[in-house]
């Protein structure tokens, strides 16, 4: 955790937004870092990470060329800071909090049932489309994705609009 008195990074005023959405972009191969004094997210994947590390520029594309000295940046300044990944965010958890806050006990039921057992995700996806609150469904996961931004962007003492 950055201090308030810290003078390499002096931080800007980071959109909330974009640090939501950046999060949401994540897979299970990358990772977004955010440069505090300029509010830019970086995406970093681990084949990007692995050419940084091991300098091997051979056979890269041209597009991931380009990209590699913002990557490198990011890896090794010691000012950007890893946003909360993919697996800190239990889209599952997303899932049930939704699914429990459905009035509709017949949705409500239907939705809980979907997000248990294999293939819960493409469950959930399929019963919300049939159900039609598809869109419900996304402006709920944005709300919590900005909470989760909210948080992180305060534990980091991070001034955000």
């Amino acid at each position: 955790m950055r201090s308030k008195e810290d003078t390499e990074c002096m931080a800007a005023v980071i959109s909330l937004r974009e640090v939501a959405e950046a999060i949401e972009l994540q897979t299970d191969e990358s990772v977004s870092y955010l440069d505090p004094d300029t509010g830019k997210v970086v995406l970093v994947t681990d084949e990007m990470r692995s050419v940084v590390e091991e300098g091997k520029l051979d056979n890269i594309p041209e597009w991931m060329r380009e990209a590699l000295p913002e990557v490198r940046e990011a890896l090794e300044s010691g000012c950007f800071l890893p946003l909360p990944s993919k697996f800190d965010v239990h889209e599952w958890a997303i899932m049930d909090r939704f699914s429990r806050a459905q009035e509709n006990d017949r949705v409500r039921e239907e939705l809980l049932d979907a997000i248990h057992g294999a293939g819960a995700f493409r469950m959930f996806r399929s019963t919300i489309r049939r159900l039609g609150i598809e869109e419900a469904w996304y402006q709920f996961r944005d709300r919590e994705l900005e909470e989760i931004a909210r948080e992180w962007l305060e534990e980091h003492n991070l001034p955000y609009k």
